[in-house]
């Protein structure tokens, strides 16, 4: 449906984009405020968000709107934090604090793009070749290290280096999906 309604947006109907801006405003709008905490910045963000949505979606690749939009919306309020956090009086504290707020945001970025990974692959599990599942779901799902594999597996890490490598690029031609790295 997104793809659908992104496709009618690129080619200048304005309803279609009301009705994405619908579908993602709260979503957005909580994702900001996570960063923001004040709800006058957080609405100015999200209108600001929505705009640069606008004008980067010939840019889309059709990987994962969410995943797209909220890389977007994270950035961008990063980008308001510091900009605040700076024209405050004391630089250093100031870039310390930042360093901070940026690596916690980041690390709530990585924790939400992990865990939409996580349930794009149960929720296409059986899709893949039954010679790489194992891999897939103890490597994605469980979190196994390379050796745990190997060890539960009894075989050598680089069978599993392997398989994971196969298996990444048997996602990336079907699922067309450049997330798996």
């Amino acid at each position: 449906m997104e793809e659908k309604l992104i496709k009618k947006v690129m080619h200048g109907n304005e309803q279609a984009f009301r009705m994405l801006v619908e579908q993602y405003r709260i979503y957005i709008y909580k994702s900001v405020y996570a960063v923001l905490r004040n709800q006058n910045d957080t609405e100015d963000a999200v209108q600001e968000i929505f705009l640069k949505v606008y004008t980067s979606l010939p840019r889309y690749k059709y990987q994962g709107f969410k995943t797209w939009i909220t890389r977007i919306a994270v950035n961008h309020a990063i980008d308001i934090k510091r900009k605040k956090k700076l024209s405050q009086e004391d630089p250093m504290t100031d870039l310390q604090a930042n360093y901070l707020v940026d690596s916690q945001i980041i690390s709530m970025d990585q924790a939400m793009l992990k865990k939409e990974q996580k349930q794009f692959i149960r929720e296409r599990l059986s899709e893949l070749p039954s010679n790489y599942r194992d891999v897939i779901i103890g490597f994605y799902i469980e979190e196994k290290t390379y050796q745990q594999l190997a060890e539960e597996q009894q075989v050598q890490v680089k069978t599993i280096e392997t398989k994971l490598y196969r298996a990444r690029q048997w996602m990336r031609k079907n699922w067309k999906e450049d997330d798996f790295l």
